[in-house]
């Protein structure tokens, strides 16, 4: 309940397929394109030696290739890089797309 005792609205969530544009993604689901601007959590990840601290949560980039499937993995092409490290392999849980 809101502050005026009115119930918020979930509608999206009670969607059937085929209502409302389809079929409602989890992030489990969504899958990404090769050379798509995606933004990724890159906290506690380790990579070539660097490890990126819990203030690396929004690192901008574009999908390189997916690495594994089970649990997805992708390679991230980042728009920065750190000592020498611009491309980091990331759990598709941690990408949302722009």
């Amino acid at each position: 309940m809101t502050a005026l005792g009115v119930k918020p609205r979930r509608a999206a969530a009670r969607c059937k397929k085929g209502e409302r544009g389809g079929e409602l993604k989890t992030r489990k689901d969504e899958m990404f394109e090769e050379g798509q601007r995606v933004r990724a959590n890159l906290a506690g990840i380790e990579a070539k030696g660097v490890l990126f601290h819990a203030a690396v949560t929004d690192a901008v980039g574009n999908i390189v290739r997916q690495t594994s499937e089970n649990p997805p993995k992708y390679l991230v092409r980042l728009m920065f890089s750190f000592k020498g490290v611009n491309e980091v392999e990331v759990p598709a849980e941690r990408i949302k797309a722009i």
